[in-house]
């Protein structure tokens, strides 16, 4: 009798410490495991180190070189088996280890110009005439851009993704979270004209190629979550109302841009509320006000999705 009495005690007193533990532990899974490719980039670098912070999450980035993967290495404090150098055109040549059990994929790579210098000497020679004739100082429109070998529109942001895309179903991913770029509606968009020769001809289109891309994945059986950014700045996050819309809306809006930071907490909250939705957004947001009332990016995204509204493809 006594030693029953001892042994319902001792399990009393187990239970009772597993219940206090997980009361001030909270859920105790083990932490999702989401690939967040273009890792080094301006946005995906944010996205990236938030995840690292974050314990629910067991983040692994990819980046093109090994100088990319140092230096993120060093801003994020992120382990070492938590990057993975890789090029996403030549994902063919074979994927890299350290990627099985992932969950979800965050897509942030994309095509990125450079710009002639040729063409900044010229405009800046042209301020006296533009401002002689009533025309903006400086022409921007006039700037010139190209691509380097292999960095195309075409190369990153069509085949690069589609590579991506097929990654992720040989790693038996469910989830895509897909950054891609507001204007993709309209073809004539002034970004497509960037990496042009004046004839036409040369790389560009990049909204054309982020939208194929786009199609692509819908059409892949993949959950998914594509998000259509404005104009990028790197603005303090969470302290502007964030605007969500569909089909470039938002372009009509004088303001058209929105923070890293803010995009960032969109395709954070993307992993969890957007998860079996398939879901495709504009977003942009709105200068700080202090009477403004600011929604979280969860509540703001899951509102959204709630309304049924997502954006129009021609597949």
């Amino acid at each position: 009798m006594w030693v029953t009495e001892c042994f319902l005690l001792c399990f009393y007193f187990s239970f009772l410490d597993s219940v206090t533990s997980l009361a001030f532990t909270g859920d105790r899974s083990p932490p999702k495991k989401v690939i967040v490719t273009g890792a080094a980039g301006r946005t995906g670098s944010i996205i990236f180190s938030s995840l690292v912070q974050d314990s629910h999450y067991d983040p692994v980035g990819l980046v093109r070189t090994e100088r990319k993967a140092k230096k993120i290495f060093k801003n994020s404090h992120c382990g070492l088996d938590q990057m993975c150098v890789c090029d996403v055109t030549k994902l063919d040549e074979g994927f890299p280890k350290g990627l099985d059990g992932a969950e979800a994929m965050i897509i942030c790579t994309s095509a990125k110009p450079k710009i002639s210098k040729l063409s900044i000497v010229y405009q800046i020679l042209c301020i006296p005439l533009n401002i002689v004739t009533r025309k903006k100082s400086f022409n921007f429109r006039g700037l010139r851009f190209w691509y380097a070998s292999g960095q195309s529109p075409e190369k990153v942001d069509y085949e690069g993704q589609i590579a991506q895309i097929q990654l992720a179903i040989e790693l038996g991913i469910s989830h895509i979270v897909l950054v891609s770029s507001m204007g993709g509606t309209d073809p004539n968009n002034f970004l497509n004209s960037i990496g042009k020769n004046k004839d036409g001809t040369g790389d560009g289109d990049i909204l054309i190629w982020k939208r194929k891309a786009e199609q692509y994945l819908i059409a892949s059986g993949l959950e998914y979550t594509i998000i259509h950014p404005g104009l990028l700045n790197d603005g303090i996050g969470g302290i502007s109302e964030i605007m969500l819309d569909i089909d470039d809306e938002l372009m009509k809006n004088e303001e058209r841009s929105i923070s890293r930071s803010d995009l960032a907490m969109l395709c954070i909250a993307s992993l969890t509320i957007g998860k079996g939705k398939n879901v495709s957004f504009d977003c942009t947001a709105s200068e700080y006000k202090e009477e403004t009332d600011i929604k979280h990016a969860t509540l703001l995204l899951d509102g959204f999705i709630l309304s049924g509204k997502t954006c129009t493809y021609q597949i």
